[in-house]
């Protein structure tokens, strides 16, 4: 599912917005609502990406967002020919309010 900057701005309260970490600099930023997560776009459309984590971070400062987690998944089993995992190598750290706006 996916939600645009603009319908999300409408929210009353946003539980959990997710910074995926895609690439050495690379962000795209999820919300989970309700329990599912929703891919943020652009008004064009787009995943709503950047190469600064701070500047997607400020994109939200005003918004009443309960939590901030930062995401990331190593591909590095499959770059060196490893059988897959049973379970997720998934990482999630808590992000602070860093006062950006």
């Amino acid at each position: 599912m996916s939600i645009t900057l603009s319908e999300l701005r409408r929210l009353e309260t946003i539980p959990k917005l997710i910074f995926h970490s895609l690439d050495l600099a690379l962000y795209q930023v999820s919300a989970c609502i309700d329990g599912e997560e929703h891919l943020i776009m652009t008004a064009g459309g787009r995943p709503l990406r950047a190469h600064n984590l701070l500047s997607l971070q400020a994109q939200f400062e005003n918004l009443p967002v309960a939590a901030q987690v930062l995401r990331h998944q190593s591909a590095y089993d499959e770059m060196i020919n490893q059988p897959g995992r049973a379970g997720s190598n998934q990482l999630e750290v808590l992000l602070g309010n860093n006062r950006l706006g």
